[in-house]
């Protein structure tokens, strides 16, 4: 066995086994496996199978397709058959809502190139008999997927690994994780059989590994002990039954291929062939967490008992959508453990806090996952970056300073019993909430507002009825117009027209200060800093040269600044912030940090009528004149007070209107929020949700981060020039200049469907070609039409080209208009008064 090498690929399901191939592959030629116990006895022995495409995120679409696509090669590779049967997969629909998530969905496909078809119910019982369809709407037809054996393809991964170099060994349990400085030290003890029983033995080993990747699936919580992180990786019960032969399957397979693998997910199941008979797999609501603490030693490639009841319903109505199957008897049944996320996605990334450590855990589709992984992690850890965005799976979107087993567990057992509900995207999900709260949140709560989940903060999402059911929410999610559009509409308009004030307290904010601040943010970032008492927007690279973090960067003093950027990645990026940091203080000097997230809520007041609300609370020798453009300039912060709350005060406006942003210390938020809705009764004041703001922004074509923005695209490519300071030199500036512009950022507006507007996942077209895809989408007030932002080839990004946009199954016109539609002159924001 190796003592040292390049990366130590630590478990040998089909994870595992992935990232190995491919970091051999990517041509790392020094690399190790590690597996406890023997490949594939974890959940990979018990799993299903199944490769569905069907995804609304980008980043896991890709994977998605990648793994399907590379599983097809494998044979021709190693010469193991990797079992893949591609037979299709036929999702079906019971209802209209069901059949607007598919074309939802099928717009997401577009933009990543993945074949589909819509059928109807009569061309689903044309093709497949034995189906019944009278109660369908239609159904969803992946041509290209199907399903795969999980043994026989990990064990095609395994040995592609070692034709490549990957030394594969097994019986070896990972006891304890050392950084050294510049490596990992890996201890551990060497495995053996007693009684039937995985035991350690007395010999121990040691290995020595510039990179480690931990890929440990159901013992995920054991590895996070080890390494004194957190990661909400916890596995959940997942049962599926195998029946005896159909005779009506087995008749009709004699003169057809074999049957598609079946969704309804109306229903709650999948069903797929087997032997003649059928393998039915429920999402029933119930599915107990397990393993919250960690696997006990003594339970190996092992299963739970059967549950039965927990999943009548879902064997009924498999009965239901397959008669021939009610007089079919039971083979064979599975209850065992699939790792879990409280999102669904993976955590794929760098370690929180800790340096050359990558993790690969929670993923509750194993095998579709496994082979786009190890693609797109390599790429990450050979080259810096994958060529898409991976933020969505990166394991620091849970913050470290929150997250518990509690919760980590609840949200899981939610997260399964939701596979096969309704993906709305505007859903909120309700398990273990309200969990982190402002202080304004039961103030804003008695005015109605319905609230949505970021970094596990509650935020307004938009404000109902004040006498709104507990379901209001619920009830109002829609694929198209829901019953929330008409409440985020009067909110829009009221900062178009009046004022509107939104709580923006889950802002992540960092102060940095120090000898060294200066030069390393001036390093760190792209745009000129700012003077003191003065704000820039500005953006952090990757070592690609790609977008990694927006800042707004207040300076305080010389020597001390603060740090604005997205709620929803606190904890992603103090890692990224600090890392640096560390790596630059011995070159620049000292420089202080502070994560200041919660000492601080913020409110954004903006609107014709702003500056004549704050002049009713502003305690100053001329109140008069505290707040014009003289004194307190477009883009600039003062300490003010207004009356006794003393306030950081930012004259800047998301929403592309006059407005200033509110920095308060947290303590004082109810006593703020008070006196700024009793100033604003007069003028209008209306409480506003993030999702007004959303399509506010987009009328001004502000980028945001995590759509318009992200590690995939370059601040250039994204149209932020101006923000990029080409004179100086900054981290990931040569790489973003090799770069050049691959596609750029436009803003679009749409004639679109009188009852829905785009939710940024839908693709472009050109003559029938995909030439891009909105990364964002809504309603616009201001021009009484859809609107959206989003990427196009460079050629195409010009104003006044004439596109088309894919929603509900159907190209609507779309023309690209001059970036910042609503104001173009900013003379709104500029106004004096």
């Amino acid at each position: 066995m190796a003592k040292q090498v390049k990366a130590l690929v630590v478990g040998g399901g089909a994870v595992g086994t992935s990232i190995a191939y491919h970091l051999a592959k990517a041509g790392w030629s020094d690399v190790a496996l590690l597996e406890r116990d023997e490949l594939t006895s974890g959940s990979t022995w018990h799993a299903a199978g199944l490769l569905p495409l069907f995804n609304m995120g980008y980043a896991t679409s890709h994977i998605h397709d990648y793994s399907v696509k590379f599983y097809k090669t494998l044979e021709e590779e190693t010469g193991l058959d990797a079992g893949f049967f591609v037979v299709g997969n036929l999702r079906m629909a019971q209802t209209q809502a069901r059949m607007d998530e598919y074309q939802l969905y099928a717009s997401t496909a577009d933009t990543v190139g993945i074949p589909y078809e819509f059928l109807s119910p009569a061309e689903i019982k044309d093709r497949w008999p034995l189906l019944r369809t009278e109660d369908l709407i239609g159904a969803l037809f992946h041509p290209t997927d199907g399903y795969i054996n999980p043994a026989d393809v990990t064990m095609a991964m395994a040995k592609g690994a070692r034709q490549r170099g990957v030394e594969i060994i097994r019986k070896r349990q990972v006891d304890s994780y050392e950084w050294a400085g510049d490596h990992w030290i890996v201890r551990g003890t060497v495995m053996g059989e007693r009684g039937g029983n995985l035991v350690p033995t007395e010999e121990t080993f040691e290995i020595h590994a510039e990179h480690v990747v931990t890929a440990t699936g159901n013992h995920a919580q054991r590895t996070a002990q080890l390494l004194g992180i957190k990661m909400p990786a916890i596995p959940v019960e997942h049962q599926f039954i195998v029946t005896e032969p159909d005779p009506a399957l087995v008749e009709y397979r004699k003169t057809q291929p074999q049957h598609p693998v079946l969704r309804d997910a109306d229903a709650k199941w999948y069903v797929r062939e087997e032997r003649g008979g059928w393998i039915l797999g429920p999402y029933e609501e119930g599915a107990p967490a397990r393993f919250e603490h960690g696997v006990p030693d003594s339970f190996r490639a092992d299963l739970f008992p059967l549950d039965l009841d927990r999943i009548e319903e879902e064997y009924m109505s498999m009965i239901h959508r397959i008669p021939s199957s009610e007089t079919v008897g039971l083979k064979d049944d599975f209850n065992g453990p699939i790792c879990y996320t409280p999102d669904g996605n993976p955590l794929v990334g760098p370690a929180p806090g800790l340096r050359n450590m990558w993790l690969a855990e929670g993923f509750s589709f194993g095998i579709t996952a496994a082979g786009g992984t190890g693609y797109y992690l390599a790429q990450m850890m050979v080259e810096g970056e994958a060529e898409i965005d991976m933020a969505a799976l990166d394991p620091k979107r849970y913050g470290q300073d929150w997250m518990t087993t509690e919760y980590a567990a609840r949200k899981n057992e939610e997260c399964y019993d939701h596979v096969y509900i309704l993906h709305h995207p505007d859903e909120e999900r309700p398990a273990c909430r309200p969990l982190r709260t402002a202080p304004a949140y039961d103030r804003q709560k008695a005015l109605g507002a319905q609230f949505g989940c970021v970094n596990g903060f509650e935020r307004p999402n938009y404000y109902g009825p004040l006498d709104a059911s507990d379901d209001f929410d619920h009830d109002a999610r829609s694929f198209r117009r829901g019953g929330w559009w008409d409440y985020a509409k009067a909110e829009a308009q009221a900062i178009r027209d009046t004022a509107g004030l939104i709580d923006a307290s889950a802002f992540a904010k960092h102060r940095i200060s120090g000898p060294g601040a200066t030069a390393f943010l001036d390093w760190f970032t792209t745009n000129k800093l700012p003077k003191v008492g003065r704000i820039n927007l500005t953006y952090a690279l990757t070592s690609t040269g790609t977008t990694r973090t927006e800042y707004t960067i207040v300076r305080e003093a010389e020597d001390s600044y603060y740090l604005v950027s997205a709620g929803g990645v606190q904890a992603y990026d103090e890692d990224y912030l600090y890392k640096a940091i560390e790596d630059k203080e011995e070159e620049f000097g000292r420089i202080n940090r502070e994560d200041v997230t919660t000492r601080y809520g913020v409110f954004a007041l903006a609107g014709p009528n702003a500056r004549d609300i704050l002049k009713e609370l502003i305690v100053d020798a001329d109140p008069a004149t505290a707040l014009s453009n003289k004194r307190f300039p477009w883009l600039s912060m003062r300490n003010i007070e207004l009356k006794m709350c003393p306030v950081m005060a930012i004259r800047v406006a998301y929403t592309g209107e006059l407005g200033w942003e509110l920095h308060h210390p947290i303590e004082m938020q109810n006593y703020l929020w008070d006196q700024l809705m009793k100033a604003g009764e007069k003028h209008g004041l209306k409480p506003v949700g993030a999702r007004a703001q959303n399509w506010l922004r987009q009328e001004k074509s502000y980028r945001a981060f995590g759509t318009e923005l992200g590690r995939d695209a370059t601040p250039m490519e994204a149209g932020l020039d101006r923000f990029v300071d080409m004179d100086k030199d900054f981290y990931g500036k040569a790489e973003m200049a090799a770069k050049g512009i691959r596609s750029m950022c436009v803003t679009l507006l749409i004639d679109g469907p009188e009852d829905a507007d785009p939710w940024g996942r839908e693709a472009l077209f050109d003559a029938g070609t995909k030439v891009g895809r909105l990364t964002s989408g809504g309603y616009s007030v201001a021009f009484g039409k859809q609107i959206g932002m989003g990427y196009v080839k460079p050629e195409l990004a010009k104003v006044g080209t004439k596109l088309k946009v894919k929603m509900q199954n159907r190209l609507w016109d779309c023309e690209i208009v001059e970036d910042s539609p609503h104001d173009p002159t900013n003379a709104r924001i500029r106004v004096d008064g």
